[in-house]
């Protein structure tokens, strides 16, 4: 029986989400069943709806393709969270709204890609009676369900490229460099670009840090004729007797923004070990630019599992990579804690075992 397909990206961009969009339409195109995707996220489905057909015959330079061709968003009448990560309820016509597009485009089901912000609204959906089947997208790797998010190795990647220049410069003027990346509530960017681009310091949220130990370890490499020093600092970050650094102010309609620790951690080296520091925000150019190739195989695995699961009925669901390969879990299991990095965790270990300083030792 042929079927419909809503698809929806949402939240943050990242690397790979034309890549799921286009193996979801594929696959459904060889199953004669149709697919439409929602503009600019979850508000798509608002009335009057906004989308495009899909057809996978010109989505062919998706794989490859940065950012998505559906627009994304990450606030508006379905921001899921707000502040530093309060769960938002829905409004019950903003449900109902929803409810009424899906039964006028006669879709059979919406395939919803994002994080987990985007995967709560999509379980309220659910709950709402909206079969919805969930793909895992943050650049930030902490949903709990999935051995890895797609988007995650790009990023990492673009971050490691960063630490190999910038240890060039580093070295030849004798300075401490600072590079800031992506990580809200968990490290793993920093800690795996770190441990891959020979940083010397890691700061992740998940270990509150010292300035006094930052200082000695760099003081130590001074000692040991070693006058530069890479820190790598997790957005999210932050000093043992200090707080989250965002800018800006609160809004209502989405989680504050974080941003400014690279700047502060650069400023207090600098007038504490009277080092010259300077400091590199990467920002957006973590979520920018074209998939991996580890991340456009795992995005055509998630599209083509997502098609599996509306064939087979199984909705409420998200699909996850196990340690035995790809399989579906509860989207209730998805979000239900972030995947943050233990203070024991092997790569910690391994960080510690090399002389890196986590910044509390």
């Amino acid at each position: 029986m042929s079927k419909k397909l809503g698809i929806i990206t949402s939240g943050g961009d990242a690397p790979g989400l034309n890549a799921v969009i286009r193996a979801i339409v594929k696959a459904s195109a060889l199953r004669d069943w149709q697919c439409i995707g929602f503009l600019g996220g979850f508000e798509g489905l608002l009335d009057p709806p906004a989308y495009r057909e899909l057809d996978y015959h010109v989505l062919g330079s998706l794989l490859y393709r940065g950012g998505t061709v559906l627009g994304t968003s990450n606030r508006g009448h379905f921001a899921a969270k707000s502040g530093h990560g309060q769960i938002n309820h829905i409004p019950d016509d903003v449900i109902e709204n929803s409810k009424r597009t899906v039964a006028s485009l006669e879709l059979d089901a919406l395939i919803c890609i994002g994080g987990d912000g985007s995967l709560t609204i999509a379980q309220q959906l659910f709950e709402a009676g909206i079969p919805v089947v969930g793909v895992p997208k943050t650049i930030d790797n902490d949903l709990q369900a999935t051995l890895m998010t797609f988007g995650f190795e790009t990023a990492v990647a673009c971050a490691v490229d960063a630490l190999d220049r910038l240890h060039t410069t580093a070295e030849s003027h004798n300075r401490v460099m600072v590079l800031e990346v992506m990580g809200r509530h968990a490290g793993w960017i920093a800690l795996q670009a770190g441990l891959a681009g020979g940083a010397d310091v890691i700061l992740i949220p998940e270990i509150p840090f010292d300035y006094a130990a930052i200082c000695a370890k760099i003081a130590a490499r001074d000692a040991d004729g070693k006058l530069f020093t890479i820190v790598v600092v997790a957005e999210g970050a932050c000093p043992h007797d200090g707080q989250i650094m965002t800018q800006g102010s609160a809004q209502a309609d989405r989680e504050v923004r974080m941003g400014g620790i690279g700047a502060q951690v650069t400023a207090e080296i600098e007038q504490r070990s009277g080092r010259e520091s300077r400091c590199v925000v990467l920002g957006h150019l973590q979520r920018g630019g074209a998939p991996s190739p580890w991340d456009r195989q795992l995005c055509t695995r998630f599209g083509v599992l997502a098609v599996q699961q509306v064939a087979d009925g199984n909705f409420g669901c998200m699909i996850a990579l196990t340690p035995s390969g790809m399989a579906p879990v509860k989207l209730t299991d998805a979000i239900a804690r972030v995947h943050r990095v233990t203070p024991d965790h092997e790569m910690v270990q391994v960080c510690r075992a090399l002389g890196v300083c986590m910044g509390d030792a």
